[in-house]
């Protein structure tokens, strides 16, 4: 019962929250809304696993595996932050980079496993807490966190009937240029350091 013992749920509360907001799953939805048209369908339990399992992967041993390969965190950021503002550009123009081959298991893992749920900013994140953080109440915030993921992307037919058409074509627009925007911040704050 040692482990037991290190849990602090406000420190869990607070980790939660911090990756709750990162992720932001809750603003990708129309995004997860555009991908699920072209694809068909999302394999919400693949998606689900392979970004818990990344976010575990870069938990335990992200900085050691970036250096082995002989990449750095802000090179790996600005990789995620193309990838984003590609996915943005659909979303506003209309047009289509990403091939709808309909691959319902590749589409679940890129881009929707990485880099929309767990992206440079999430994986950087889970790797910088651990510096004032205990690592189980961080492994459970993780675990709340991809619980939530799951339940909302598996209602991902639900919001779209609820949106609508007209809906989702509105919110997608608006969010394809939001997601442009985070797009460039992530690239401008990656972009000054050595590359």
């Amino acid at each position: 019962m040692k482990w037991f013992d290190k849990v602090d749920f406000k420190e869990i509360t607070t980790l939660t929250l911090t990756l709750f907001a990162v992720i932001d799953v809750l603003g990708s939805i129309p995004v997860l809304i555009s991908l699920k048209t072209k694809m068909g369908r999302i394999s919400a339990t693949q998606a689900t696993l392979v970004s818990g399992a990344l976010m575990l992967v870069f938990f335990f041993i992200g900085e050691q595996m970036l250096n082995f390969m002989g990449l750095d965190i802000h090179s790996f950021a600005i990789a995620g932050s193309i990838v984003i503002f590609i996915l943005g550009l659909e979303m506003v123009l209309g047009i289509e980079f990403f091939r709808s081959d309909k691959d319902i298991k590749t589409g679940s893992v890129v881009p929707i496993a990485f880099p929309l749920i767990a992206g440079s900013g999430t994986l950087t994140t889970v790797m910088s807490l651990k510096a004032d953080y205990n690592q189980y109440n961080i492994l459970v915030a993780i675990l709340i966190n991809l619980v939530f993921i799951f339940i909302t992307l598996r209602s991902i037919d639900l919001l779209e009937r609820i949106l609508g058409p007209s809906g989702v074509s509105v919110v997608r627009k608006f969010f394809g240029v939001i997601l442009l925007a985070i797009a460039v911040k992530i690239f401008r704050a990656n972009v000054g350091f050595k590359i």
